[in-house]
């Protein structure tokens, strides 16, 4: 008998489980709408300036 073939399908094993919150595309972050350079740089120098604080 040819085990192999019986017994239930395979799901995909690679699906994520949930949807993130702020995935590219959805309302929270559309697709195109990406910060600058210059504003990811000040915002990391306004969050090491905070910390160091």
């Amino acid at each position: 008998m040819d085990y192999k073939a019986m017994g239930a399908p395979k799901t995909g094993g690679k699906l994520p489980r949930h949807k993130e919150h702020n995935a590219p595309g959805s309302d929270k972050n559309p697709f195109g709408k990406r910060p600058s350079k210059e504003e990811l740089i000040a915002r990391l120098k306004g969050k090491t300036e905070k910390s160091s604080k």
